[in-house]
């Protein structure tokens, strides 16, 4: 028997990569750590699943809930355990046949406070460019003039100091060899400890400065708009050694058996970073999270598996989402948007007569377009990123006359056009090789979307992002950290702002998701699943993350809405009207505040105010529109506040909220399991998030990084050998482990789509997996109930042996089955499996 302190197994470097079954993500924080993970284990090999998805392990921030901000990569982090827990993890999954899976950061570290704890930063500040950790870190020395006594040299701008530095200069003092201001603690220079303060400050290889200069004129890569995450440069290969080798060893020793890489696209080169950790671990199974826009495809020459699964959400969440609805909905809320605050607050108040969509083109892509442009104008979050590339422009016309006399003020003009205009999150240039046609045809489109004039400046600056100018230091760099920048455009822009400010149907707000294409029409979810069984059969599937802003169950409940969308808009208008409609244009309770409140209210119910105060305010705050979170309007924040409590203090609103929840419930419910089902039986590997194998109604993080109860969960695991309807609870925990052992017990064979055929057919999605395993669920609920359930509806199963719905044990023949009979008993799903074809 392996002790808890050693490898289960080495393993020989080249041993085949293993592919799970299904994962199970679990979020290790000082809350529940390694060893509350191993107490986890037998219910989760009972659960069903053959891998354990473990968030980041390397050394974090004190109190770290996310592990995102490494301060050391030589050893496991000892705030959830340290190596010896993790290997005790190891040997007890291993016992129960499981494996381990492991959250990797290659982009970034920490700048953590006090700063001494990432010791390879502390030693850059402390000697600076001369350090032999100064290229570890993605630092611009040429944007900050150096040391007083070296001025060419450069430094690194930290913005840290709560305001000017003339106001708080009294705040920083020396204290031997390091200079302190609060909690913070930096290096001195070696030499300058006894210098006057202000000669001191001037002597160093660091700049301390006021936060609000980092928008303009921070001089490190950061993690998106992230001050307190450094960029590292993993593409050398010193620094990916040093960052990545704790973790290698515990993948040859046998600890760990697959990566999940964090934000590839912050890297400078994702396609080397991924076969040199292909060549290091003998190609483990390793996947992305890539984002993917639209019909955009991962590259096929990267050597992963595939992504982390965002693209199978909006797959799955489209194709249970009502196309038609969705565009009334949208129609509903510009109309409620705009109804005047002093006419009728009727139940019609906000709902257009006509029941028509949203106007075209689609309000969302301006949204996001602003959104881009936002972060790139004068003063974005992302302004000082683009100054880096437009000193480079500078520096390259500087250095070949034919490339010259482009002023900064228009290369920076062109740079946030292109950059707003680009469909993807970012080109994929490696210099010396032809661009991919993918990212030429995103960059072909990013200038076509330019609605005004271009010239020089912009031909200049696209070919430069495009590595169309020839070779050399500047063109390479340019057209790599175009690329980066891109993607925090991408993210920032879009995800972290349109997605809160363009508030239709929160649900199509998540991750990789399109609001301006609700919706995926079955035909189009069976092409993708072909695609994927083709192209990337081992690729991740998600429903719920950590980063998810809302949980697939609350995304659930939303969707209902675009059934409905009349409905909820007159529902909505009479929320507002019983919670006091005030202005209109008064502090916290505009329309679209309380649109989303509502929303969130349906989508999360039942919570306690703090929880939904939280997520509203982070709402708020990332739309950057009424308040934002490094320009507060304290009064606008106390009034959505108050409005909240409002809510709850009101005991005629809160009775008619509980009965629409109510009222949905059974179509929400119908959501729930259908993409469970779904999300368990498309092609790839399923990876759940802990606690979401029952009813999960959580929002934006941190709330949906809280600690789960595993115990409790194990005592109703082994009570659900069967369903209930009536109790959602046990019907998807049933559900889930009746699944994941059927996946780990038999190989699901080839995809294939099964047509129902009658009134109802477009009500049922149905597919094979294989000869002998069906899966058919029930899609758009309320519509189907509204019509008057599935009449003559048939679905013809395969031809051999009976059926069994491994659900409730009931049996079918093969041939046509009536679909009410199919899914009698106020079932929406069936998993129909058999031994063999006769």
């Amino acid at each position: 028997m392996t002790h808890a302190a050693e490898p289960a197994q080495s393993r020989p470097a080249a041993a085949p990569a293993a592919v799970p079954s299904a994962s199970y993500r679990l979020q290790l924080q000082p809350g529940f750590t390694l060893h509350d993970a191993t107490a986890a284990v037998p219910y989760l090999a009972a659960l069903g699943v053959s891998h354990l998805h473990l968030s980041p392990l390397l050394a974090a921030a004190p109190g770290s809930t996310h592990g995102y901000d490494t301060v050391d990569h030589g050893r496991i982090s000892e705030q959830l355990g340290g190596e010896e827990a993790l290997r005790a993890l190891a040997a007890e999954a291993h016992r129960h046949q499981l494996r381990l899976i492991a959250d990797v950061v290659p982009n970034h570290m920490a700048l953590p406070v006090p700063e001494h704890l990432n010791r390879p930063l502390w030693e850059v500040l402390r000697d600076g460019p001369d350090s032999p950790y100064a290229d570890w870190f993605d630092i611009d020395w040429t944007a900050q003039p150096g040391p007083v006594d070296a001025p060419g040299r450069g430094r690194v701008l930290l913005p840290l100091l709560g305001d000017r530095l003339g106001a708080v200069l009294d705040q920083l003092a020396v204290d031997g060899d390091t200079l302190r201001y609060h909690d913070h603690v930096l290096p001195l220079r070696p030499g300058t400890e006894t210098l006057p303060l202000p000669e001191l400050l001037g002597r160093q290889w660091y700049r301390p400065a006021w936060w609000r200069l980092a928008r303009t004129e921070l001089n490190y890569r950061r993690f998106f708009t992230v001050n307190e995450l450094i960029a590292v440069r993993v593409e050398r290969p010193e620094v990916f050694e040093a960052t990545h080798g704790v973790l290698l060893r515990l993948h040859r020793e046998g600890v760990l058996d697959g990566f999940r890489i964090d934000h590839p696209d912050g890297l400078a080169d994702p396609r080397g970073y991924l076969e040199r950790l292909a060549a290091a671990t003998g190609g483990a199974y390793t996947v992305v999270e890539k984002i993917l826009t639209g019909d955009e495809r991962l590259p096929a020459d990267w050597q992963c598996a595939g992504t982390t699964g965002y693209d199978a959400l909006r797959r799955i969440d489209g194709v249970l989402t009502d196309h038609a609805g969705a565009g009334r909905l949208a129609g509903a809320y510009e109309a409620f948007l705009n109804a005047s605050p002093d006419g009728p607050a009727g139940p019609d108040r906000g709902v257009p007569d006509s029941g028509e969509p949203c106007a075209d083109p689609h309000p969302a892509l301006a949204a996001a377009r602003r959104g881009r442009a936002d972060m790139t104008g004068p003063g974005g979050e992302l302004s000082a990123e683009v100054e880096r590339l437009v000193r480079l422009a500078v520096r390259l016309g500087a250095a070949h006359p034919a490339h010259a006399d482009h002023p900064p003020e228009r290369l920076r003009a062109a740079l946030g056009r292109l950059l707003t205009g680009y469909p993807a999150y970012r080109p994929y240039v490696r210099p010396g090789e032809p661009l991919p046609e993918a990212s030429a045809e995103q960059l072909r489109a990013a200038r076509a979307a330019d609605e005004g004039p271009t010239d020089a400046t912009d031909r200049f600056v696209a070919e430069l992002a495009a590595g169309a100018l020839g070779r050399g230091p500047e063109q390479d760099e340019f057209a790599v950290r175009f690329g980066q920048t891109a993607a925090a455009v991408a993210a920032k822009g879009v995800e972290d702002t349109a997605f809160y400010r363009w508030n239709a149907l929160l649900s199509l707000n998540e991750v990789g998701g399109e609001p301006a294409r609700p919706g995926v029409r079955p035909e189009d979810f069976h092409a993708w699943c072909h695609y994927v069984e083709r192209h990337w059969p081992h690729t991740m599937t998600v429903l719920s993350t950590h980063d998810t802003k809302r949980s697939a169950d609350a995304r659930a409940r939303l969707a209902v809405l675009a059934e409905q969308p009349r409905e909820w808009a007159a529902e909505a208008a009479a929320w507002s009207t019983a919670a006091g409609r005030g202005s209109g244009s008064g502090p916290g309770h505009d329309p679209d505040s309380d649109w989303l409140l509502w929303q969130t209210l349906v989508a999360g119910w039942p919570l306690p105010p703090e929880r939904l105060v939280a997520a509203v305010l982070k709402a708020a705050r990332e739309a950057k529109l009424r308040t934002s979170w490094t320009t507060q309007d304290i009064r606008f924040e106390r009034a959505l506040t108050d409005r909240v409590h409002g809510v709850f203090g009101n005991p005629g609103l809160l009775p008619r909220i509980e009965g629409y929840v109510a009222g949905i419930a059974p179509y929400a419910r119908s959501n729930t399991l259908a993409a469970a089902l779904l999300h368990l039986t498309v092609p790839g590997v399923p990876d759940l998030y802990q606690g979401s194998e029952e009813p999960l109604h959580t929002l934006v993080d941190p709330d949906n990084r809280r600690p789960v109860d595993f115990g409790a969960l194990a005592v109703r695991l082994t009570d659900s050998a069967t369903a209930r309807t009536g109790d959602l609870a046990r019907e998807k925990l049933h559900l889930t482990t009746t699944a994941l052992h059927l996946r780990r017990t038999r190989e699901l064979g080839p995809y294939r789509p099964l047509a129902a055929v009658g009134p109802a057919a477009a009500h049922l999605l149905a597919f094979g997996r294989g000869p002998n395993v069906l899966t058919a669920v029930t899609r758009l609920p309320y519509r189907l109930a509204r019509t008057g359930g599935w009449h003559d509806t048939v679905l013809h199963l395969p031809d051999g042996r009976d059926w069994t719905d491994e659900l409730t044990e009931r049996h079918f023949p093969p041939g046509p089955v009536p679909v009410g009979e199919l899914l009698a008993g106020d079932r929406p799903v069936v998993l129909l499996t058999r031994r063999g074809t006769s």
